[in-house]
C-alpha cells in the first residue's frame, strides 16, 4: 500500500513539473516578444514569427524603392533594390567603432566635430553602412546646431522616419531605407522650399565628390535618369 501511494505521489509531481516547466517556457517566449507598443520594434523590424504570412509578402518587405545611381553618375528611380540585413558581428567587422556605435547603435556625435560638418564641396552623401544614395551637396545648408544640416533628401523613399522617445523627448528619427541605419532626426525649422532641417550624423555618411558618382553605380539602375543630379535636392522637396 505505501509503495502504492510513493508511485501515485511521483505520477503527480511528475505531472506539476511538465505543468511549470510550460508555464516558464510561456513567459520565456513572452518576455523576448518585441513590445507591439514600441515604434521602432514594429516599423523597423516587423516580428513575422508565428504569423501566418504569404511568402510574397515576405519577399515584398525584404524590397525597398529608392533613388539610385547608374554607371553614368546619373540619379535614376524610384527602382526596386534589396534590403540590406547583416548581424551586429558583420557590421563590426565592416564599421569602425565611431561609426558601428552611432549608425547601428543610435548614437550621437558631439555637435560641432564632425568631419563633414564643414565640407563644402559638391557631391552625394551616401550611407555609410550601404552606400544608398541620401543627401545632395544642393541641399545641405548652415545650421548653426553643430552637425551637418539639409532640407531634403536625395531622392523620395531613400530616408525614412520613425518616432524617437528617447532621453524624454519626442522626436522623428530618420534612418536609411535600405538598411535602418541611424542617420539623426529632422526638425521643422529648415529653410525654404521644406522647411525642414534633417540633423545628421557625419560617422553615419560617406561623402562622394560629383565627379565620383558613377562609383555609386547600383545593379538595380537600369533605367533612363530620371532625375538631374544638379537639381536633385529642389526637385525632390518639392
Amino acid at each position: 500500500m505505501i509503495a502504492g501511494l510513493i508511485r501515485r505521489f511521483q505520477l503527480v509531481c511528475l505531472v506539476a513539473g511538465i505543468a511549470s516547466a510550460s508555464l516558464i517556457a510561456g513567459c520565456t517566449d513572452s518576455s523576448s516578444t518585441p513590445d507591439s507598443s514600441s515604434a521602432e520594434s514594429t516599423v523597423i523590424q516587423p516580428s513575422i514569427i508565428g504569423t501566418a504570412v504569404p511568402a510574397n509578402s515576405i519577399a515584398q518587405e525584404n524590397i525597398v524603392k529608392v533613388h539610385v545611381y547608374n554607371q553614368q553618375g546619373q540619379l535614376v528611380g524610384p527602382v526596386n533594390s534589396s534590403r540590406v540585413i547583416k548581424t551586429d558581428a558583420e557590421w563590426k567587422a565592416q564599421l569602425t567603432s565611431e561609426q558601428f556605435e552611432i549608425a547601428r547603435g543610435k548614437g550621437t556625435e558631439r555637435p560641432f566635430c564632425g568631419t563633414l560638418l564643414d565640407n563644402k564641396k559638391e557631391g552625394v552623401y551616401a550611407c555609410i553602412c550601404c552606400d544608398l544614395p541620401l543627401f545632395s551637396s544642393n541641399a545641405k545648408f548652415n545650421s548653426g546646431t553643430g552637425w551637418p544640416s539639409f532640407f531634403a533628401p536625395v531622392g523620395t523613399g531613400n530616408v525614412t522616419t520613425i518616432e524617437d522617445r528617447s532621453h524624454g523627448m519626442i522626436r522623428t528619427e530618420i534612418l536609411c531605407a535600405r538598411c535602418d541605419a541611424h542617420l539623426g532626426h529632422v526638425f521643422e525649422d529648415g529653410p525654404r522650399p521644406t522647411g525642414l532641417r534633417f540633423c545628421v550624423n557625419s560617422e553615419s555618411l560617406r561623402f562622394v565628390e560629383s565627379s565620383d558618382l558613377a562609383s555609386l553605380a547600383d545593379p538595380a539602375a537600369t533605367s533612363p535618369a530620371s532625375v538631374d543630379p544638379t537639381k536633385t535636392a529642389t526637385s525632390s522637396a518639392r
